[in-house]
């Protein structure tokens, strides 16, 4: 895959995701906002019809408490006529007059004042009637003075009632008057007012905690709930017990302490919903480019398996080409000793290109479990010593020196000897091989608990601590340069991992930079 293109797709994938979890949180935000308009226009509505229920509910009281008052005097109300109005209209043409009168009638039930406690007039407590008269006349002459005159009318109808509009009016001004010089705690209860916003609040669907007051004229009154504290974000409040002026000096406060968790509540599943289909989508963006990132590394160490392998059998096959080539030679082929000498040469390159091959079917077998390993009781340090038999030629070539420094007391373990010296060949060959210089290698043991620890330590070119997390992988190689200044195809380390970790054991490395590298091994001993 092109550079360009992977870096451009990561990246249209990375502001995908990074939309897709904005527009959730701006989802979220709006939504907890809209919440919030609806809560604070329910709670209006509530205590609007709570103020109005209120002061309906007084009303009521102080007018049924007028009427048993009316009812217990046991007196004929006195009458006066307070208003009288005459309207006449006559048709030329049918010669058809009629005349329509109104009177209104004011009721005085003389209702004493000490009732009240106050100096009230009891001219505010009255009824009013009225009493509407038709009269139509047919073919007869009628003027001004007609009106005062005994006439029989053709049709009568008269019709009286109560002017509840008048009723209600002067009720109202002379109720507003007496209720205004009361003391809030007559007016209204605690209990009564947090009953009445309770029951109206769960009818507007609004399930939460409250606590309320009333003030006067900005400052507390008795009635209120016990924890009630002002808070302007979570507080509403609305004008109570209006006078005939339209004025107010009591306040109903609302506030609610639980407001938030309420309107989260109300958002909870939904939200829960959206984080874990978010959740899901991260996972499955992340496992994604995870996988992009690792098949583009595989794709790289592949590339830099095959380089490397057709470099290592690249040299023995020209090897052999050369030897074949110079044995064909009739100046050489009579000659034994040269002709043995290139067999030998064709032998040791056909035995490399075959240990190679050998090196990826053995990796394939232990990963496919196929590898047959049976294991038994070993010294270790004689299964070091032996390893380091296999790299004297390699390692008086490089005139290299290995120091043993055999610390530990048990070193009895349960290994295969020929895998496992396997394993140390190879730790030594890379101390070797990645040596710049003359190498000189020291190998440590130690018991720690029931445990044998192997330290080989090296002073080459070390490792950067990216190497350090991916050295045990499969074909991985750090780039230094030239790939192929150190033969090998990244093999060795994978083969020692899962030979140590198939000896239930542990395999790590320590490296600086320059400093050189120490490759520890942990072994369970035998007890």
């Amino acid at each position: 895959m092109n550079k360009l293109f992977f870096r451009l797709l990561v990246l249209l994938m990375s502001l995908s995701l990074i939309g897709i979890i904005l527009v959730q949180v701006y989802w979220f935000n709006t939504s907890f906002k809209n919440n919030d308009e609806q809560f604070k226009f329910h709670v209006k509505q509530v205590i609007s019809d709570v103020a109005n229920k209120i002061q309906k509910q007084e009303a009521y009281n102080f007018y049924d408490k007028i009427n048993q008052l009316k009812d217990s005097t046991g007196k004929i109300p006195e009458k006066n006529d307070i208003l009288e109005f005459y309207y006449i209209q006559k048709n030329p043409k049918t010669k058809k007059t009629i005349i329509y009168s109104n009177s209104i009638i004011s009721e005085d039930y003389n209702i004493s004042p000490t009732f009240f406690d106050k100096k009230f007039n009891s001219d505010n407590f009255k009824s009013f009637s009225s009493k509407r008269v038709t009269e139509v006349y047919n073919d007869k002459s009628l003027d001004k003075s007609s009106v005062t005159r005994s006439l029989i009318p053709d049709v009568r109808i008269e019709k009286s009632g109560n002017l509840d509009v008048l009723d209600n009016a002067s009720f109202e001004i002379y109720y507003k008057d007496f209720a205004a010089v009361l003391p809030i705690e007559e007016r209204v209860s605690k209990e009564i007012l947090n009953a009445l916003i309770k029951k109206e609040l769960l009818a507007s669907g609004v399930n939460t905690t409250f606590e309320f007051s009333v003030h006067n004229n900005s400052k507390a009154t008795k009635v209120e709930s016990k924890n009630f504290k002002y808070d302007k974000e979570t507080t509403y409040s609305m004008p109570i017990f209006s006078d005939n002026e339209g004025n107010s000096r009591y306040e109903l406060l609302v506030t609610f302490p639980l407001k938030k968790k309420f309107l989260l509540s109300e958002l909870v599943s939904i939200t829960i919903l959206s984080i874990v289909f978010t959740l899901i989508i991260l996972i499955a963006y992340t496992s994604a480019l995870n996988q992009l990132i690792r098949q583009r590394q595989i794709s790289e160490i592949k590339n830099d398996f095959i380089n490397n392998m057709t470099h290592e059998f690249k040299t023995p096959i020209a090897t052999i080409n050369l030897a074949l080539d110079a044995i064909r030679n009739p100046k050489i082929i009579d000659d034994k000793e040269k002709v043995l000498r290139y067999l030998q040469m064709i032998k040791d390159e056909n035995k490399r290109m075959h240990a190679q091959v050998e090196n990826v079917l053995r990796i394939s077998k232990l990963e496919k479990r196929e590898l047959d390993i049976a294991k038994e009781s070993h010294n270790m340090h004689e299964v070091i010593n032996d390893a380091i038999e296999h790299v004297n030629l390699i390692l008086e070539d490089r005139q290299g020196t290995v120091i043993n420094h055999f610390h530990a007391l048990r070193n009895t373990v349960l290994i295969n000897d020929v895998h496992f010296t396997n394993v140390i060949v190879n730790i030594l060959e890379n101390a070797i091989k990645y040596s710049p210089n003359i190498p000189y290698i020291e190998i440590t043991t130690e018991n720690i608990k029931d445990m044998i620890i192997i330290k080989i330590k090296d002073k080459g070119l070390g490792m950067s601590k990216v190497a350090q997390k991916r050295v045990f992988e499969k074909f991985y190689r750090e780039h230094t340069g030239d790939i192929h200044n150190v033969k090998g195809h990244g093999l060795g380390l994978a083969y020692v991992k899962r030979i140590v970790d198939d000896h239930n054991g542990q395999v790590y490395v320590e490296s600086e930079k320059g400093k050189g590298s120490t490759f520890i091994i942990k072994l369970p001993l035998i007890n």
